[in-house]
C-alpha cells in the first residue's frame, strides 16, 4: 500500500466510507500480534450487514488484503479485495447492493448524536 493512501487504516478506511455515505460500527481492532488480522468493521448493519476485515501478511505474503463478507448473500464466502484505491471498495460495495444513502437507516446518528429517523423528531 503506498503512503499517500492509508487503507489499512482502520480509521481512515472508515471515514472514508462515512464520507460517500455508508453506516459504519467498529467491531474490533485488538487482535493478537500473531494474528494477520488488523482490524474489522461492520458496514451497512441491519440490510447487508457486510464484514470488512483487513489482513497484513496473510498467507506469509507481505501484502495487505480485505476481506469482505455478507454470509454468502451477495459477495462470495471468502471474498478477498486486494487494492490501494478506496474508490475500489466503495464501487464494488455498490455494485454487490451495501447501502451508502445512510440517512434511509434506522442506524443513521447525525455529529451531534441526534437520530433523524426517530419518529419523535419534528417534522
Amino acid at each position: 500500500m503506498s503512503g499517500k493512501n492509508k487503507l489499512k487504516t482502520g480509521g481512515y478506511f472508515a471515514k472514508r466510507l462515512k464520507d460517500n455515505g455508508f453506516i459504519v460500527l467498529s467491531v474490533f481492532k485488538e487482535y493478537h500480534e500473531s494474528d494477520p488480522r488488523i482490524w474489522t468493521i461492520l458496514v451497512d448493519p441491519g440490510n447487508s450487514s457486510t464484514f470488512i476485515t483487513c489482513y497484513k501478511n496473510k498467507d506469509n505474503i507481505n501484502e495487505y488484503l480485505f476481506e469482505l463478507n455478507d454470509g454468502g448473500k451477495s459477495i462470495p464466502k471468502n471474498y478477498y479485495l486486494k487494492t490501494d484505491s478506496m474508490e475500489v471498495v466503495i464501487q464494488y460495495l455498490v455494485e454487490k447492493g451495501v447501502l451508502n444513502n445512510a440517512k434511509n437507516t434506522k442506524f443513521y446518528k447525525e455529529k451531534n448524536g441526534v437520530n433523524t429517523n426517530d419518529e419523535t423528531t419534528s417534522k
